[in-house]
This record gives C-alpha cells, structure tokens and sequence, in this order.
C-alpha cells in the first residue's frame, strides 16, 4: 500500500518547525517523527537518514527560490519593489526554508551554507539588470536585509516600526531612485 505523497512533506514541515523552534540539535529522527505523527518506520519509508531530511529540505528552499524568482522577474511593480515589498513578508513557506536552512548552516551543514549562498546570489542575478551597477545592486541587497531583519524582530526591539503603507512605497520609491541613478 503506497503512503499518501502529503505525509512526506507533513514530515518535512515538522522537520523544518523543529528546526526553526528549537535548532538542530534538537530535530533529530525520532523528534520529527513524533512532530509530524508518524512512525519511526513511516518517516524512514520517506527519508532513510536525517541526511535524507536535510537534503529534502534544502531541495524545498531550492523549488521556493525558483518561484520566487519567477515572481521577482514577473513583477508588474517591477523587480526591484516586488523584491523590497516581499522582503517584510514572514511566515511564508519561502520565509520558514530560510529560517529552517539557516539553522543547518549554523550546525555546520556545509550544503544548507552553500545553498543560503546560492538564494542570495540568483536574488541578485534577478535584479542586476534593473540596478545601475554593483554599489546599487548591494544597496538594494541590503534595505532587503534590514527590512527581513527588522520585521523578524517581534516585539519592537529596533527603534521604530518597519515601514507599512504609504512609508514602505516611499521607502521603495527611494530605493528605486537609487538604483537607477535618478
């Protein structure tokens, strides 16, 4: 009898949640089984080894990635904004690979730092083309990061709120300004 395709990534979202909860060291094998209500012998029918785990999740942050170029690319407000706007967005699937991932990368998963390397590197690749050189690009690159970084910070621990509405399309306005050299 064939295991229903859904309780394969049930496991991996629990993998990633464990992750992203409570580190690496604390996802092991028979954690994620329990967290994604699944035998020992049911999660091993998916992945074979906590290897198998991690490859599958950064696999899924690999597919995420490539979606979220397509969007990048796609973007009727155009690369640059869509890139900036997207940059306040948590709690997506795309968000919690990146956070899952990250957390394997701090444990010394050398493919998980690899592949955090490579999402930056094909962000900027998607973007290059609508920045004036380099020194734009990184400007772009880093409002991104802060703007990810500060919406992370629940609670206010950095001054000021992370910019909404009308702020946030100044903010992108600025930066598009920048960027093309205006």
């Amino acid at each position: 009898m064939s295991r229903p395709p859904r309780a394969r990534e049930s496991v991996l979202d629990a993998f990633a949640e464990l992750l992203i909860a409570d580190g690496e060291r604390s996802a092991t094998m028979d954690a994620t089984a329990r967290a994604g209500g699944v035998s020992k012998g049911g999660l091993l029918y998916h992945f074979a080894s906590k290897d198998a785990l991690e490859s599958a999740l950064i696999e899924r942050l690999d597919e995420l990635v490539d979606a979220d170029i397509a969007a990048i690319v796609g973007a009727d407000e155009g690369p640059v904004a869509y890139f900036l706007r997207s940059s306040v967005t948590d709690n997506d699937p795309l968000d919690r690979a990146l956070i899952a991932t990250s957390r394997l990368a701090q444990g010394g998963n050398a493919a998980a730092g690899a592949m955090l390397r490579s999402v930056r590197e094909r962000w900027e690749g998607a973007l290059r083309p609508h920045a004036r050189d380099e020194t734009a690009l990184q400007l772009v690159m880093l409002v991104s990061d802060g703007l990810y970084f500060n919406n992370a910070l629940d609670g206010g621990a950095v001054p000021g709120p992370v910019p909404q509405g009308a702020e946030l399309d100044a903010l992108i306005a600025l930066v598009l300004r920048a960027a093309a050299g205006l």
